[in-house]
């Protein structure tokens, strides 16, 4: 089924429901958010040629009309391809070759140096929010979206690309079916009277939770700012209300701090979906103490898009349980979707408790990645997607994660998990930020280097954070070397990007010893 079957249903039940809003101010309500995207559909197969099967590319800031462009892309039967704003026009272009994209919406930033760069195949480029654009959308419209299958491509995302090229994932209309029925069944509910707020890129998770909203008939709001501002987030959701938002563990650090200084618990903000990087137990912790029950976690990738294993705000609010604490660091229960597992070397299950590498199988899992068949065949395998995570499962089926496998430093033979470094040292008062990586030593193979934030105004040295550290984890365990940065390197979702650090070690390897 066409995704956009559910904005015409949605808009039939309820046309009047406000839709697409630009901070608190309605901009269109279910009626002309469907017409505007049922037109955009007929423009781009009748004026510009867009085939069903072929691929659009979306590289935008956040807008309102990027949901306008999604949907305009479904109801002409053509795949979207979402690329990261963050990237630089040459990168983006990359992508647009690679994916045989033949049309591309942008917005002016970052859009306006990417034409020049463009493949010939790729004969359009069309403005959001330009005249040519609001003259599509307000011309005659598709009756119903194209005609399309479970298995047909919906989303060709791009990972990231941190070691080597990026690779497209297949997404079908299918594995998004599956991702929307777990979502509302193990995540969290969805109401009409909710307001879905882009606050983290529309290109990513965040954007692809519209879907289950539009289902429901719910708002969609795009900040004033188009991005993540804390103040602006507390300040709209107390107008907004029933406030729904994903963000990454970072974002969520720098939300509940904002709370504190404001005096305030998140009022108006109902749901938070955090995932896409570790959260710290000591950071959960104190998002819970500061805004109250309003968290969720979900644990996925692009490959199973947001759809492995979630915890629930229940449990995320727990502290009833004698494990709690356990439970709270895990990234809960396998989703409703998939089955998980995790494997050893030779891809077989281990025992509960033992790490292994995490893999899935099910609805919402790729079919491969686009027009590369070497890396399809590595990474599904057997009908499982092998994650690259290394996680352990509880004997009440809560999956802690350990690290991605390619983190974790053998150091002397005996494996250091760099997140079970990280957590004892966020517990330090003085500490803001910490990742630890590995970096190759001529004795133990790999030696444990920590990059530390200080908190404002924090006075701290390596002598006491190796005395603190030898009091709670095991002395091999402990950093070789501390090194003090004013911050760490992270991509537009706030991930801390460990290859950035791990090149700052290769260029400069001398640190403050201990």
């Amino acid at each position: 089924m066409n995704l956009a079957t559910w904005l015409v249903r949605t808009a039939r039940l309820c046309p009047d429901r406000p839709a697409l809003m630009r901070g608190t101010a309605s901009l269109a309500d279910y009626r002309v958010f469907a017409r505007s995207a049922a037109a955009l559909g007929r423009a781009l197969g009748h004026r510009y040629k867009i085939a069903p099967g072929d691929r659009v590319a979306i590289f935008a800031a956040n807008t309102p009309d990027y949901l306008i462009a999604l949907y305009g892309i479904w109801f002409a039967g053509a795949a979207a391809v979402p690329i990261n704003a963050k990237l630089h026009a040459r990168e983006a272009a990359w992508i647009v070759e690679d994916s045989g994209a033949r049309l591309a919406f942008v917005t002016e930033k970052p859009g306006a140096a990417l034409a020049p760069l463009l493949p010939a195949s790729c004969g359009t480029v069309i403005e959001l929010g330009s005249p040519d654009f609001q003259a599509d959308c307000g011309g005659d419209a598709l009756a119903e979206p194209v005609a399309r299958q479970r298995d047909d491509l919906a989303w060709l995302f791009y990972t990231s690309g941190t070691t080597g090229r990026p690779k497209g994932v297949m997404i079908s209309n299918g594995n998004i079916h599956a991702m929307v029925f777990a979502y509302v069944v193990d995540v969290d509910a969805v109401n009409a009277r909710d307001a879905a707020l882009y606050a983290a890129p529309m290109s990513h998770g965040a954007g692809l939770y519209n879907v289950q909203h539009v289902l429901k008939g719910a708002r969609h709001v795009v900040p004033e700012s188009g991005g993540f501002d804390p103040a602006e987030i507390l300040e709209s959701a107390a107008l907004l209300r029933d406030v729904h938002m994903f963000a990454a563990p970072t974002m969520v650090r720098r939300l509940v701090d904002a709370a504190r200084t404001a005096g305030t618990n998140g009022d108006g903000i109902r749901t938070v979906i955090y995932g896409g990087g570790p959260m710290y137990l000591a950071d959960i912790i104190d998002a819970v103490d500061v805004m109250g029950p309003r968290f969720c976690q979900i644990y996925g990738q692009g490959e199973s898009p947001m759809t492995i294993t979630a915890l629930g705000r229940d449990l995320v609010a727990d502290r009833a349980h004698p494990r709690w604490r356990e439970r709270l660091a895990s990234v809960g229960t396998a989703q409703s979707c998939v089955a998980v597992r995790t494997l050893d070397g030779e891809g077989r299950p281990v025992p509960v408790g033992e790490a292994g590498e995490v893999a899935v199988r099910g609805a919402s899992v790729m079919s491969g990645y686009w027009n590369n068949p070497a890396a399809t065949v590595d990474t599904l395998r057997d009908g499982w997607l092998r994650t690259g995570d290394i996680g352990a499962f509880d004997a009440d089926g809560f999956l802690t994660l350990k690290d991605r496998s390619k983190d974790v430093i053998i150091s002397g033979g005996a494996n250091i998990y760099p997140r079970e470094v990280e957590e004892v040292l966020l517990t330090h008062p003085a500490i803001r930020e910490v990742s630890v990586v590995g970096q190759r030593d001529a004795q133990w193979g790999e030696a444990v280097i920590a990059f530390v934030v200080a908190a404002p105004d924090a006075a701290i040295d390596a002598g006491e954070l190796d005395r603190y550290c030898l009091d709670r984890i095991a002395r091999f365990k402990r950093p070789k070397t501390y090194r003090f940065v004013a911050e760490l390197p992270k991509n537009n979702y706030g991930k801390v990007l460990k290859t950035e650090l791990r090149a700052i070690l290769a260029e400069t390897p001398e640190g403050e010893e201990v």
